[in-house]
């Protein structure tokens, strides 16, 4: 119960951070009137990021290196008398190179949400969504095995849902569905017959019914930097009631000049149904997983 009770708190200091943020953004924006948005609106953020180290008769130790990281963060926004739609997408691949080792992934990452509301104040919605999330290739915990532990759709994560939005401007969004469905799909033959990511045994699909939040907000900390951070959490009507799955991605892109930029990525999961392989390839139960990234390069704001 303990668990469950801190579990609480952290979901609520997770949605008051990005409403902290943006509460003195939106009170100024009431006041002159800046709330109003266009009939289209696209926006977003695509780069490239490429890191490099060589070494040539290098006597205290090392290797040469290579790493690349191709990314996309974009939302397109339609809204037209009370009606709003909005699809966010956001894409991420990786490859980093150390030595003569085989090339391995740093990053992978397919994540797309639309959702459909409809409002008469131009702040509370009735929404429903549809999300999306899976990667684009093969997965392993390290490159010289021929174990693997994911790929394109397996897994595969489908979530809908019916449910009211809170949005008082175009930076910042909060959702709260009482209903929702959370499929995963590991429809890779390997991987669900070992029941990775929640599936039983040679089955496919796992379907769970639950509570669904979440909050998006972009804000511009200062001139030329820009934070774009997204949260979903869901605890589905079982046993495991309390349990949270939380996805939380935090971007901050820095503009250097009209070309490079330098950003900062950090990717924060827990999902009690995947569960922590060591090295050994035993199962050590569900684990808080955590990923950052810093890297420089050129970047294309729109």
């Amino acid at each position: 119960m303990k668990t469950k009770h801190h579990n609480l708190i952290l979901i609520y200091i997770l949605l008051l951070i990005p409403t902290g943020l943006f509460a003195q953004k939106i009170k100024e924006k009431d006041k002159t009137g800046e709330n109003e948005e266009k009939a289209w609106e696209l926006r977003g953020i695509s780069g490239l990021n490429v890191s490099q180290t060589s070494l040539s008769s290098w006597q205290m130790g090392g290797n040469s290196s290579l790493s690349g990281t191709a990314h996309l963060n974009a939302s397109l926004i339609h809204k037209s008398k009370g009606w709003l739609w909005q699809n966010d997408l956001a894409l991420e691949y990786g490859l980093t190179k150390n030595g003569t080792s085989t090339s391995q992934k740093s990053g992978d990452n397919i994540d797309f949400s639309s959702k459909l509301g409809y409002s008469s104040n131009n702040k509370w919605y009735y929404t429903g969504t549809i999300d999306f999330k899976s990667q684009f290739y093969k997965g392993k915990l390290h490159p010289k095995e021929g174990k693997y532990t994911s790929k394109f759709m397996s897994p595969g994560y489908v979530n809908t849902s019916i449910g009211i939005e809170y949005r008082p401007n175009k930076n910042y969004s909060i959702y709260l569905s009482p209903i929702a469905e959370k499929m995963t799909f590991v429809l890779d033959d390997y991987l669900s017959n070992h029941g990775y990511y929640g599936v039983r045994n040679g089955d496919k699909l796992r379907v769970e019914t639950g509570i669904y939040i979440k909050s998006r907000a972009e804000k511009e900390l200062m001139e030329n930097v820009k934070l774009i951070t997204k949260i979903d959490i869901f605890t589905p009507y079982d046993k495991s009631f309390g349990n949270f799955d939380i996805d939380w991605n935090l971007t901050i892109n820095m503009k250097i000049n009209k070309l490079l930029s330098a950003n900062l990525n950090t990717t924060l999961k827990y999902d009690d149904n995947v569960k922590y392989i060591d090295k050994n390839g035993d199962s050590k139960g569900a684990k808080v997983q955590f990923k950052e990234t810093l890297g420089l390069g050129i970047s294309y704001n729109f």
